[in-house]
């Protein structure tokens, strides 16, 4: 499994923060640049989406989560169950703060954190175009905006390949004025529906630390 692990982290190792690059069109319209060679119009106008609907549900951490680990960046933790995952400092990426493994199977989990705020609209767009850099057939099969312990944050379900290997990735992405959170599990596609419930408990411990 080292090998399938390897291509995961593969896959996910995009930052949420890019270099982006202004052009003009022909017309004078102003657009922007993306790294895997597209563009689309500055005047958000011309490239509305589709409006990201709200879980009215209030989700709140797992009694079972007892075990607080907290980011070194951002004021913000995440309970997690010690008797469930073991995580450790990234090594894989190097833009993560913390990696996770669920102790009985192939369920993983990241933590990557940014001092930037950036609106979960941008973020979403942001992540969608970088991982498509790596997995060209990547696309968002389910978003929709939470609150989770007090923040809004964004889910996003996303299912792509690399060689051959589907891939799918479940997460939270959160950002306020102190920055910018992006909170993923990730697995093999076929083996997402039976370990939501694990990747639900665990997301469902990010809380800000005051």
């Amino acid at each position: 499994m080292k090998r399938l692990t390897l291509l995961f982290f593969c896959l996910f190792t995009f930052t949420i923060i890019y270099a982006q690059q202004k052009a003009v069109t022909e017309t004078g319209e102003e657009v922007i640049l993306l790294n895997n060679g597209t563009w689309q119009y500055q005047n958000e106008d011309h490239w509305k989406e589709t409006e990201i609907p709200t879980n009215t549900k209030k989700f709140e951490k797992n009694k079972k989560s007892t075990f607080l680990l907290k980011s070194k960046k951002l004021n913000v933790g995440f309970w997690l169950d010690p008797k469930t995952w073991s995580f450790r400092k990234a090594t894989e990426n190097p833009d993560a703060e913390y990696e996770l493994k669920l102790k009985d199977g192939d369920l993983y989990g990241m933590v990557i954190s940014e001092k930037v705020e950036i609106p979960l609209e941008t973020l979403k767009s942001i992540a969608l175009e970088n991982g498509k850099a790596a997995a060209p057939d990547l696309k968002i099969v389910k978003e929709e905006y939470r609150t989770v312990n007090g923040l809004k944050v964004l889910l996003l379900q996303m299912h792509g390949s690399m060689q051959g290997i589907k891939v799918s990735y479940y997460g939270y992405y959160f950002s306020n004025t102190n920055g910018t959170v992006q909170f993923i599990t990730y697995t093999a596609q076929n083996l997402l529906d039976s370990y939501k419930p694990k990747c639900d408990n665990l997301l469902n411990g990010l809380v800000e630390i005051n």
